[in-house]
């Protein structure tokens, strides 16, 4: 087994709004699918990737499952939002979706996890009325998709913007919930609001979008994104019913702990979507974080969390280790892009300029599906690039793969407002990947490591060794 780190996909994927599921002893990932360098979210078709439960570090690329192409009627942008999946009573499996701007939930249906899905219809009424398509309707959006211990399948759906409706009239009422059929397709019962977007309760709590639920120790986990600062929960004993705040469980940008807040983010802020899945006795959160200075070029990311004995979960940091079970080792070579803090302090008079010059992880070239390529760009004075965790042990000197023109140090923390540890002298005037390196020997089962840069110019970095 090979490490694995945050993003856990290769570094020339972008899915977000990730779903996992086991089916047969594999660990599915179902998101939406961004284009790098794209103007718009989830621009490109659904993929899916894949890795056995007992080795999470080994994905494998399942291909594309399902096509824009492929939704029988043109809506709006004809883009393919979030979905989820799930195994019917018949042993198929059922991909929800909704294409943008339509507020319609649809379905594709397979016979294995990894597709290819065919289209199967939109989620309707008794009498046949497609959910979401008229004025008054709730707004359908985001599905989660759950089939309970006792049978009972239910879709829980939701976009709560701050205006109160869409401009054909459909309602952004919060999180609803309908019962299906067997068929999965035909509403049984419902929509039903389960979170009303008129709750009292403070803002950083209030749902946004993206509900998902999941069932642990006979406690209903109702998980969802608001609308910057990470994924939270509410609980209840029902699936339908009785939900009570939890608390947030994850925030790639460290939102909530650490010191860190909206105002002050560990890493560039933007949306989120995700949810938790049971491996093996363990818990996990899976997550996406933003780059290349784009909410449109989004990566996934995952943590162990830690259910307690009263059924509630706290949150947990962002890291590089992620799925990992435990440090990196303090030995080899690892990406520059795995980095979980990405700090710019410096200002600029617009966004424009801070796109051009602000720090970020991004690629060279366009859009693919191979090859590496991501790196950091644009480090420069009062900026801060962390990682957690590694065990460091028998490690002397650390190198970093660098270019640009810059001339000063870089120092070298083990906690992000720590003493530092070591300066490697930089001194680079080239457009290639140039090594330097200097001494270190810092000893710990659990230390970050975390670098600024002190002196004048700009450069990126690709990589950095230990050895």
């Amino acid at each position: 087994m090979k490490q694995v780190f945050n993003p856990y996909l290769p570094s020339y994927e972008y899915i977000p709004d990730g779903e996992p599921h086991i089916f047969e002893n594999r660990l599915y990932i179902y998101g939406s699918h961004d284009r790098f360098g794209g103007e718009d979210y989830c621009v490109n078709d659904y993929v899916c990737w894949s890795a056995p439960v007992k080795d999470l570090s080994d994905w494998r690329f399942e291909g594309v499952i399902y096509r824009k192409a492929q939704h029988p009627y043109l809506v709006g942008r004809n883009i393919l939002f979030a979905p989820d999946v799930a195994r019917g009573k018949d042993g198929r499996y059922y991909l929800y979706y909704s294409v943008a701007d339509s507020a319609i939930m649809s379905v594709a249906v397979c016979d294995t996890p990894s597709g290819a899905y065919q289209y199967y219809g939109d989620v309707h009424d008794a009498d046949g009325h497609v959910v979401g398509s008229r004025r008054g309707d709730f707004f359908q959006f985001d599905p989660g998709v759950f089939l309970d211990d006792d049978g009972r399948i239910f879709l829980f759906s939701g976009f709560c913007p701050g205006r109160l409706e869409d401009a054909q009239g459909r309602r952004f009422v919060g999180c609803h919930m309908c019962e299906l059929e067997e068929d999965m397709v035909t509403i049984k019962q419902g929509p039903k609001i389960i979170i009303d977007r008129n709750m009292p309760c403070p803002e950083e709590q209030r749902y946004f979008e993206a509900p998902s639920l999941r069932k642990f120790r006979g406690k209903y986990y109702l998980i969802y994104s608001v609308r910057v600062g990470g994924l939270h929960y509410y609980i209840s004993d029902y699936p339908d019913r009785g939900y009570v705040y939890g608390g947030r469980i994850h925030s790639a940008s460290d939102v909530g702990i650490n010191g860190h807040s909206v105002e002050n983010p560990a890493y560039p802020n933007g949306n989120t979507h995700g949810s938790l899945i049971e491996i093996a006795g363990k818990y996990y959160i899976f997550d996406h974080r933003l780059t290349n200075h784009s909410s449109y070029c989004r990566q996934g990311v995952a943590e162990q969390v830690w259910i307690e004995e009263d059924g509630s979960i706290k949150q947990v940091e962002a890291t590089s280790c992620g799925l990992n079970g435990g440090p990196l080792q303090g030995i080899g070579t690892y990406p520059a892009y795995i980095a979980c803090t990405l700090i710019d302090q410096n200002h600029y008079i617009s966004k424009e300029e801070q796109q051009k010059k602000g720090i970020c992880i991004t690629q060279e070239g366009e859009d693919r599906e191979c090859e590496p390529g991501q790196f950091i760009k644009n480090i420069r004075e009062n900026c801060s690039i962390g990682y957690k965790y590694f065990s460091f042990q028998q490690n002397q000197k650390i190198s970093f793969t660098v270019r640009g023109e810059a001339v000063g140090k870089i120092q070298i923390k083990t906690e992000e407002k720590g003493m530092v540890q070591a300066e490697i002298v930089l001194n680079i005037c080239s457009e290639e990947w140039e090594i330097v390196e200097g001494d270190f020997f810092v000893r710990g089962e659990r230390c970050g490591m975390y670098l600024e840069f002190v002196g004048t110019g700009t450069f990126d970095l690709l990589e950095f060794s230990y050895f």
